[in-house]
């Protein structure tokens, strides 16, 4: 026969409910350790955030190369312009200006420079003795002579007898004003076109009419000769407006 049930005297002790804690199922686990995991990783900055920063960056740059600029040019036109080359002169042209160009077009871009320096010094009215390398080969034999160098590029110009450069050198002083410091104290060209040249500079040869070639019947030669008393186009320059050759 069965004993009957009785009440166990054993106590079994639970540990007390956390009142801070309550969870009702075990998503709501997932979502506790899912926080404590964020909270370890610091938030790193948004993407408008990292443009801002850099967009700032870049201004700052920017302004100071465009005030490291402003300087660089400000030096620039305090401090004068002197000529690259090494100091040379032509001697009896300290009340003019010379300058070696050429008019021939086959190379545009030195036709264009030696016109665009022609027509700079010219507003300055001032006596001015071109000299054009295409009418007389004589005048590249004297820059060569005068520069020391075989191989050159035109124009060419001399200031008061002092070399100053080239279409480079001549457009920049111009631009940044020191060019008329340069030709200061000369003294102002003529007014009107020279009578027996035309402004050309250059008349024909009255040995050979122009042709270069003169007759001769001397030293047992008999036939026709180059004529020494002009260039090879028959031309000898004017005696009126060009100065004598260097």
């Amino acid at each position: 026969m069965w004993h009957p049930w009785a009440k166990s005297t054993v106590r079994i002790h639970t540990a007390s409910p956390n009142k801070n804690f309550s969870c009702s199922s075990f998503k709501d686990i997932q979502h506790l350790c899912k926080d404590e995991t964020e909270a370890q990783i610091p938030k790193k900055s948004s993407i408008f955030h990292r443009v801002r920063i850099a967009t700032a960056v870049l201004r700052s740059w920017s302004a100071q190369a465009a005030q490291q600029e402003e300087s660089y040019e400000a030096s620039a036109l305090e401090e004068p312009l002197t000529p690259s080359e090494p100091l040379i002169s032509i001697p009896g042209a300290e009340t003019r200006i010379v300058v070696y160009f050429t008019s021939l077009r086959v190379v545009r871009s030195t036709f264009e420079d030696c016109r665009a320096v022609r027509s700079i010094l010219r507003g300055f009215r001032v006596s001015m003795d071109e000299r054009d390398l295409a009418m007389d080969s004589g005048f590249l034999e004297e820059l060569q002579g005068i520069l020391g160098q075989t191989k050159l590029t035109l124009p060419r110009v001399f200031i008061g007898g002092r070399y100053i450069g080239g279409a480079e050198e001549i457009k920049h002083l111009n631009e940044i004003g020191e060019l008329k410091q340069f030709i200061e104290g000369l003294p102002a060209e003529e007014a009107g076109v020279c009578e027996m040249c035309g402004g050309y500079r250059f008349i024909l040869c009255h040995e050979c009419n122009g042709s270069h070639k003169c007759y001769s019947e001397k030293d047992e030669t008999v036939g026709f000769r180059s004529c020494t008393g002009c260039n090879e186009n028959g031309l000898v320059r004017c005696p009126s407006c060009s100065s004598m050759p260097v």
